[in-house]
């Protein structure tokens, strides 16, 4: 009886003892067993045969749940199996009329709009990687991107067609073909394909079309600007791309849920979270052409949106917004996103009411990923063993004057102690691999070598962090002189190059400094002169061109 009272005792006081000493114990334990689950699922998907791929969940997808809305754009709305047939008729097509075959390279110039998914479907059907252009850029920017990737083909959008005559003559020299989502155009080396996919037909493309496939095999480049000169070609593998399907299922969405999809599909967030992870949970996509801040609750109302996806910007335009009474008068339940800044992240949820913000870190050619599932304002994740098992991270001490990781006497790196920033790296191996770039120059420069041991190898992220001692991390900057400029990610020495090309500029050099007042408390400006991610603090431009004439500095803010 003594021992059945020390029992009972001891199970009462557990819950007390658990929330006094480990707050987390639960939720680390949660996230711990969803690991677990998530884990399993892609070991078993990996198992099958013949090949499962990302484009074998859509169309389990479209067959299961065909007649659910998959897609809804400008009040037109496309379930799972109108898209599996719209994406049929334009592999079809492409099929008939061009001399694609599977595993060329296809780049894609548009804008966010259904016939971005359809495309990319229908080229996953013909077994072809796909290069996601910005639509944003131009002439150079655009060559260069376009080059990167060795592409065959180039399909765009009606509306971005004098934008695809500037580099018209490079593509020409180069044969590669070019097809514009119109009826009719003109232009020489310019086809209309609009009407070729209306009269194809939407059978299914044969599975054949990718039996030479691998996990390893390229399945979409992102470009991604980094910390110097013009954008490089993150190369996503079908691999990856099968891990993406997990993002949105470890949050807890599922299919009744209805995300709001307003970043650009050309990037990780907007294609790889918002597309890729929906497909996994069977949800609905509200997709928009680019963010509006006046119309974003309207549109959550007026479609049910229960999920949303940010970036940094996003919410700190939102609140910039004028006050309304019907601001808490929505069903967004989870806010899926990274780069918002504590202030900004309270004021969000004090405005717009109980919203469960998931902030994450990431990036486009990483091999390592970090969630915060607890909620903690601020943080980007936590450290947990399973996770940290499965991709060795570490921050290491980082010289930020020398602009290199510091060594110890024996030429190893030196690991960070908690409450200090320091460089994150993660070891680079089976589980945690880094494919890179299109380009193994690119690549090897973001390789580490002689870390912990000799002949070891991790991935340098390029990002400075802080583990807690309450083992939450928190992002504190970047290396190198990088902006964030709606939403996208700019180096300074794209905004040289630019300014170069003028006729008169001889040579331009463009550098972040701080504003008193705006910077990040987080940081100290004397170890990280010349960081300038606007992201996460304000930052004024200094832009000193010379010409042949005289100088000029111009300042902006």
């Amino acid at each position: 009886m003594y021992l059945v009272s020390i029992l009972f005792a001891s199970l009462a006081i557990t819950p007390l003892v658990l929330k006094t000493f480990f707050p987390y114990f639960w939720k680390d334990a949660l996230y711990f067993a969803n690991l677990v689950r998530i884990f399993l699922k892609l070991v078993l998907r990996r198992r099958r045969k013949p090949l499962f791929l990302v484009l074998d969940r859509f169309l389990e997808q479209s067959v299961t749940h065909a007649d659910r809305p998959f897609i809804v754009f400008e009040n037109k709305t496309y379930s799972y199996l109108d898209t599996d047939r719209r994406s049929n008729k334009i592999a079809n097509a492409l099929q008939r009329h061009s001399k694609l075959r599977p595993g060329d390279t296809v780049a894609l110039f548009m804008g966010n709009e259904p016939a971005f998914i359809f495309t990319w479907l229908a080229l996953a059907k013909l077994g072809c990687p796909v290069a996601f252009l910005n639509h944003n850029i131009r002439s150079r920017s655009l060559l260069h991107c376009f080059n990167c990737c060795s592409a065959k083909l180039l399909i765009a959008a009606e509306e971005l067609q004098e934008a695809v005559e500037e580099v018209l003559p490079s593509l020409r020299e180069q044969g590669v073909c070019v097809y514009l989502m119109t009826k009719q155009c003109d232009t020489p080396g310019v086809e209309g394909f609009s009407d070729q996919v209306e009269e194809a037909s939407d059978t299914p493309l044969p599975q054949a079309l990718r039996s030479d496939i691998t996990f390893k095999s390229p399945a979409i480049y992102i470009y991604t600007s980094g910390t110097t000169g013009l954008p490089k070609a993150a190369v996503i593998t079908q691999n990856r791309l099968l891990v993406a399907l997990a993002v949105l299922d470890s949050t807890g969405i599922t299919p009744g849920d209805v995300i709001y999809l307003n970043l650009p599909l050309y990037h990780t967030a907007g294609f790889l979270i918002g597309f890729i992870g929906s497909i996994e949970t069977g949800s609905t996509i509200i997709l928009r052409r680019k963010f509006s801040a006046s119309q974003f609750w309207d549109d959550c109302r007026k479609y049910n949106v229960t999920v949303v996806q940010y970036i940094g910007e996003v919410l700190r335009y939102l609140c910039n917004t004028p006050k309304r009474d019907n601001d808490r008068e929505h069903k967004v339940r989870l806010a899926i996103g990274n780069g918002v800044r504590a202030e900004i992240w309270k004021e969000f949820l004090n405005r717009f009411g109980n919203i469960y913000v998931r902030e994450f870190y990431a990036s486009t050619e990483g091999n390592v990923g970090l969630i915060n599932y607890t909620g903690k304002i601020g943080a980007i994740g936590r450290v947990n063993y399973l996770h940290r098992k499965l991709f060795p991270y570490a921050l290491i001490k980082y010289d930020t004057e020398r602009d290199e990781p510091i060594r110890d006497s024996t030429g190893l790196c030196v690991e960070a102690p908690k409450d200090e920033t320091g460089l994150l790296v993660c070891k680079i191996t089976d589980i945690a691999p880094f494919v890179g770039y299109a380009s193994s120059q690119q690549t090897e420069k973001k390789r580490l070598r002689d870390v912990f041991q000799k002949g070891d190898l991790y991935f340098n992220s390029g990002d400075l962090l802080k583990i807690g001692r309450d083992n939450f991390i928190y992002f504190q900057d970047r290396v190198g002189d990088t902006f964030r400029w709606k939403g996208e990610n700019v180096a300074t020495t794209e905004v040289a190059d630019i300014l170069t090309l003028i006729d008169f500029v001889q040579e331009a050099n463009v550098y972040g400094v701080q504003v008193p007042g705006k910077s990040n408390p987080n940081l100290n400006p004397n170890s990280l002169p010349s960081a300038c991610m606007g992201q996460y603090k304000s930052t004024k431009y200094n832009i000193i061109c010379f010409s042949p004439v005289n100088t000029t500095q111009l300042n902006i803010i």
